[in-house]
């Protein structure tokens, strides 16, 4: 038998020990609760997490600077583009570069379109455990869309891959205005039934009106960020606090709410949801729209290849559709050209001898993306509050040290004072309203 765990030795001889998770449906596969409890009532509380670890900082210490993107997604992997964001933009600052503004229109596009989908599932996996089946149907509906439109650009719903150091991948699908409309409407719509269905429903408000209440001390004091800190009052938002990309020129407002409890927490994030749809309408109209190919017929790259020998002009070059709005006449407005951190084109790679030696130079070991010696720190406001990276640098391909500021880490830290005097009934909404994402709570 290992040893006792602090509940074990602290509990009274006439409590029951009962262990919640980590194989409970409302825990996710991931969190362990040990409460101590009187009947119903919960005496004392221990949370224990750790069991989707996978050791990402470690990992990411052992690849190159461009390969350890991939591994963003995998963190809160229902907003990935925001991980890939933060990821990207902590080494734009380290390398000194710029990032082009269409580049940058696209990143607020894309991340805000991942707010919405972050706070669409962590407010139907809430309301479901709460017996809302309905509202979590309606919500999906809605995640759908959003999806839709990330698919159209990324080529993936989730693990995307999209935003890159110094840029985008490619440019926005051709029909992206009307999946974007499409998006906001049908959200919208999904948006005012659910408020229809719960706002005034007893049943939720009994679940979630003063329940898991924090103060606003006691919150700054756990480190708190994003929707969980401004349920409390305070209206800390990154975007607005320290703005990147285009924030600065957008107008947006950020919403509040006043007890810090179960239900200020499901407000704040409808709320939000909101104020994301206007920044993605905002971002639409500055958005001019892709600048057209050169005419004519695109030919193979071998064929290419043949003309130049022959000393003929060759046209476009058709790109792989895997590769389409890479194309090399749309990447300066996509990715800066520094060749420090740019990926060479592919037409170059395909066609000439420099172009492939660069291409090969650039994933070759121990060359490619190498910032100079130092340490930096960024953040970008995440689906769960404040997403920075720490990167320390030696001077080569590889990180020396990288260290991941995860919000949804320092919320989850707080739950065993929030259940503490609560019934057992009361640790499912209170944990569902802190939107815990097991790849970014354990790494």
């Amino acid at each position: 038998m290992g040893p006792l765990t602090r509940i074990q030795r602290e509990a009274r001889p006439e409590s029951m020990l009962l262990n919640m998770g980590p194989s409970h449906p409302a825990m996710h596969g991931t969190i362990r609760i040990m409460l101590e409890l009187d009947a119903e009532k919960i005496l004392n509380a221990e949370v224990e997490v750790g069991y989707l670890h996978r050791g990402f900082e470690k990992t990411c210490e052992n690849k190159t600077f461009f390969n350890l993107l991939i591994y963003t997604d995998r963190l809160n992997y229902v907003s990935p583009l925001i991980n890939n964001l933060g990821y990207a933009m902590t080494m734009e600052k380290m390398l000194g570069v710029t990032v082009p503004e269409r580049a940058q229109l696209i990143r607020v596009l894309m991340s805000e379109i991942s707010r919405v989908s972050d706070h669409l599932t962590c407010l139907a996996a809430m309301t479901m455990e709460c017996g809302a089946f309905t509202v979590f149907l309606y919500m999906m509906k809605a995640r759908e869309f959003l999806w839709d439109v990330i698919e159209f650009t990324a080529g993936a719903r989730m693990t995307t891959s999209y935003i890159r150091i110094g840029g985008v991948r490619a440019d926005l699908h051709p029909d992206w205005r009307a999946s974007v409309s499409t998006a906001i409407r049908e959200t919208r719509r999904v948006l005012q039934d659910v408020s229809g269905l719960i706002d005034q429903n007893s049943i939720f408000l009994g679940r979630t009106r003063g329940v898991g209440a924090i103060s606003k001390e006691d919150a700054l004091s756990f480190g708190w960020t994003g929707p969980c800190l401004r349920s409390t009052g305070i209206p800390y938002d990154v975007r607005k606090a320290h703005p990147y990309l285009v924030y600065d020129r957008l107008s947006f407002e950020v919403p509040v709410g006043e007890f810090g409890d179960n239900y200020d927490r499901y407000s704040v994030r409808m709320r939000e949801m909101e104020q994301s749809l206007r920044l993605i309408e905002q971002v639409a109209v500055l958005l001019p729209d892709a600048p057209p190919l050169p005419a004519g017929p695109a030919v193979e790259p071998a064929e290419a290849v043949r003309g130049s020998r022959r000393q003929r002009t060759p046209g476009r070059i058709r790109l792989s559709p895997n590769l389409e709005g890479s194309e090399k006449e749309r990447l300066d407005g996509l990715a800066a050209r520094s060749p420090s951190v740019g990926v060479p084109a592919k037409e170059d790679t395909y066609t000439s001898m420099e172009g492939l030696i660069s291409h090969f130079l650039f994933f070759m070991g121990g060359k490619g993306i190498r910032p100079p010696k130092g340490d930096v720190y960024f953040s970008v406001e995440g689906g769960n509050g404040e997403l920075g990276f720490y990167i320390v640098s030696d001077g080569t391909d590889r990180p020396y040290r990288l260290h991941l500021r995860a919000p949804c880490f320092h919320v989850v830290a707080a739950l065993e004072q929030l259940i503490k005097g609560r019934l057992i009934a009361d640790v499912i909404p209170t944990f569902g309203s802190m939107n815990m994402i097991g790849g970014e709570l354990d790494r």
